[in-house]
């Protein structure tokens, strides 16, 4: 998949990043099934997998699959764009208990707060962005994503909860469907 997806990066990266993927393994024992993106200090993009997730999937279309999502993440800039709403959402709230005449440590907590919701407020569409372009990438090395979403009929179904970080599973499985079909009508986005 590596190759696969530095390709589609540097394809489709919407700003200068850099495409140069390190994969890592989460070895520890107890962990339960996870991955992350995330880059390093010098702005390297990171796919990190537990062993139990690893251990969870059932076939290779799984793990392209979730592969081409989390590197769909550094490719339509997800992190840049949490960090933002995050700021956003922090100025917002400290803004208003300043305003009402909150002690700096109620605006430090409102400023917490607004993080936290900033970054949370987009995290399901970002899920899906990343789960349609996640099933191109997947298609476009050679796996089946549709074959590879399954894995999400096997994990706790997020739901449609209050300030959850995850759409449910109903659309992820939607959108990863969406995204095989625009592909091979040629619409894909």
């Amino acid at each position: 998949m590596e190759p696969a997806v530095e390709r589609e990066c540097v394809q489709r990266r919407t700003q200068p990043i850099n495409c140069d993927f390190q994969f890592v393994v989460d070895d520890r024992a107890g962990l339960e099934p996870n991955a992350f993106q995330t880059v390093d200090s010098t702005g390297r993009p990171i796919i990190g997998f537990t062993i139990s997730l690893i251990a969870e999937a059932r076939n290779a279309d799984e793990l392209a699959f979730v592969v081409g999502h989390e590197a769909s993440h550094h490719i339509l800039g997800h992190i840049n764009r949490k960090s933002t709403a995050a700021s956003a959402g922090a100025v917002i709230l400290g803004g208003l208990a300043s305003a009402y005449g909150g002690s700096e440590s109620a605006i430090r907590s409102a400023q917490d707060i607004g993080a936290q919701m900033g970054a949370r407020y987009y995290s399901r569409d970002w899920e899906l962005e990343a789960d349609y372009l996640g099933a191109i990438v997947a298609l476009n090395a050679g796996y089946d994503p549709e074959h590879g979403a399954q894995f999400f009929a096997r994990i706790p179904d997020p739901g449609d909860r209050i300030l959850g970080t995850h759409p449910s599973r109903a659309a992820r499985m939607a959108q990863v469907a969406r995204a095989v079909n625009d592909y091979r009508t040629g619409q894909f986005r």
